[in-house]
């Protein structure tokens, strides 16, 4: 049991909460990974996709979609007694950006979700964490009939310096996408720690 008394009977553990940003091109799978790993039901807010928006949302390679999401999605797992996560989806469209700098505030780090097919969609997502320093790890979406690259083949083609972590899931999977959560906390703990001694005093 995770937050009941101990047999001792000491108070529960009071956890850590971290915020993630989940974060990648247009229908890159980043609804589906806050799904697929949320304990909670998922706080969604999609909207179909409309003729009215065919001129501004490109869909080629992922036709098959039908909604996109406008605001974020949200989602919570608890990795540890005292280590709670809130997943915070963000929008993939250039029209949304204007969100990124409100939902990044505050953020331990970022996932970059990509789709080795459409690589060149997740460059702005990318860019955006380096400029503002938020550590963040490359997660490749290896969608059924894509193929298949080594991970420094895809650190090569998104010229990712060398201590950024690149990772390979399944976004539908709940295990694999646990341990890029995990690989993204160490990462920013590392970080977090090699800028402390940068930074005299």
């Amino acid at each position: 049991m995770i937050f009941g008394r101990s047999e001792r009977g000491k108070s529960p553990v009071e956890p850590v909460t971290l915020k993630i940003l989940v974060a990648g091109g247009f229908g890159v799978g980043k609804t589906t990974l806050v799904g697929a790993v949320s304990e909670i039901r998922p706080l969604r807010t999609e909207e179909l996709l409309t003729e009215a928006g065919r001129p501004v949302d490109d869909i080629s390679g992922v036709e098959g979609k039908h909604t996109t999401t406008v605001a974020m999605d949200f989602g919570r797992i608890t990795l540890r007694e005292d280590l709670v996560l809130y997943l915070f989806g963000t929008p993939g469209q250039e029209r949304f950006w204007f969100m990124w700098d409100e939902l990044s505030e505050g953020a331990l780090g970022a996932v970059v979700l990509v789709d080795t097919r459409r690589l060149e969609d997740c460059f702005a997502a990318v860019d955006y964490f380096e400029r503002r320093s938020i550590p963040f790890v490359v997660a490749v979406n290896c969608f059924e009939g894509a193929a298949r690259y080594p991970a420094e083949s895809v650190r090569q083609a998104l010229d990712l310096d060398g201590d950024v972590p690149v990772l390979l899931c399944d976004a539908r999977d709940r295990e694999p996408v646990k341990e890029v959560l995990v690989g993204l906390v160490r990462h920013a703990m590392a970080y977090a720690a090699h800028h402390r001694q940068a930074v005299p005093g």
